[in-house]
């Protein structure tokens, strides 16, 4: 009789994800290229909804530490808006349940995506927001575990993990012998030149995906 448990008790450390799922950090800049090169431009109006965004987060955020539902709320969830996630080809799913059967294993790994862009059936991204007192490093080994349950082998996959103040991306390929690279740390509640290079990222994904 097979087990479940918890992703968020079972993956609680990076070693723990590379282990489980067979997983191989690279840093091959080769690999994770879309976060680095060809990035589209933003129109004006781009910056200024991405400057009123993040206005609007400063401001809350200046009252003190955010929960992780309101930093979706005031700062992942419209990003992707701006992003076109939420317009047609893509679909978002919140909330979405991610179950994972380990192989030589009767253990089932089972939890849930803050939200999923998909485009037909390919997933696109996932998002994972946490609070702002913690680290986004600290939602690294959950997350990939929630794209390792990606159903789709043939395109890879993109993860976007805040903490409001901080944005990370995640790339797995399990089209062969499963790898995953990370990118650099925006800092988006400090810069607004890094808060552009994010939504330029996330619009080179979806060009990509779409």
């Amino acid at each position: 009789m097979s087990q479940t448990t918890a992703i968020t008790d079972a993956i609680t450390t990076l070693l723990a994800a590379e282990q489980r799922f067979s997983l191989i950090r690279t840093e091959d800049p080769n690999f994770f290229s879309e976060w680095q090169q060809d990035l589209p431009e933003l129109t004006s109006i781009d910056r200024t909804l991405l400057a009123d965004l993040r206005r609007r987060y400063i401001y809350h955020r200046s009252a003190g530490q955010l929960l992780e539902s309101t930093v979706t709320l005031l700062f992942a969830s419209p990003l992707l808006a701006l992003t076109g996630f939420y317009d047609p080809p893509f679909r978002v799913r919140a909330e979405e349940s991610v179950r994972l059967v380990l192989q030589d294993s009767e253990e089932v790994l089972q939890g849930r995506i803050d939200a999923l862009v998909v485009c037909d059936a390919v997933w696109v991204i996932i998002l994972e927001s946490k609070k702002t007192m913690l680290s986004i490093w600290s939602a690294l080994p959950q997350a990939l575990a929630y794209l390792m349950g990606n159903p789709n082998l043939e395109r890879p996959c993109f993860g976007m993990l805040t903490n409001g103040d901080e944005i990370l991306f995640i790339k797995v390929d399990k089209s062969g012998l499963p790898q995953y690279a990370v990118s650099r740390v925006f800092a988006t509640l400090g810069s607004a030149e890094e808060s552009i290079d994010v939504l330029r990222i996330l619009r080179q994904i979806g060009r990509e995906a779409g």
